[in-house]
């Protein structure tokens, strides 16, 4: 590893090929990332990213982008708000994300056992119903 803390961007997005201090609207980035403006209107009234405002117009920093890359990866790996929120106040407060990382493998392994939980259940259900269609069929069989 890296020495860095893992985080939940580990894939890659298209770079905008902008530099450091480039800003994005925030159509650009709803279309760069596959969402709606109102998705990242909603990422913002809860405090996860802060556009800087230019009139009535949002532009979004690096910083806001990469923020932004981090809550879709949490949410899309099953994370509430509140534990992305969590992860980024950490990320924010803790420079060698010690606690960013204990929380992150928290949260991991969490998901993990709770979507192996899902995954019994799910076998489980589909043995049951293979078994039902098995005797629906057998049933059918009988009476033609």
């Amino acid at each position: 590893m890296n020495g860095k803390a893992p985080h939940l961007a580990e894939h890659k997005v298209a770079d905008s090929g902008a530099g450091a201090d480039a800003t994005h609207s925030i159509s650009a980035l709803a279309k760069e990332f596959g969402i709606t403006t109102r998705t990242i209107r909603f990422y913002e009234s809860r405090g996860l990213i802060s556009p800087q405002r230019i009139g009535t117009a949002r532009r979004y920093s690096k910083r806001d982008r990469a923020r932004l890359m981090l809550i879709l990866r949490g949410r899309n790996l099953g994370f509430s708000i509140e534990d992305v929120s969590q992860y980024l106040a950490l990320y924010d407060a803790d420079p060698g994300q010690l606690a960013q990382t204990r929380l992150l493998l928290d949260k991991v392994r969490t998901a993990i056992n709770e979507l192996q939980m899902k995954r019994r259940d799910i076998e489980r259900s589909l043995a049951d119903l293979s078994d039902i269609r098995a005797r629906c069929e057998a049933h059918l069989k009988r009476g033609d």
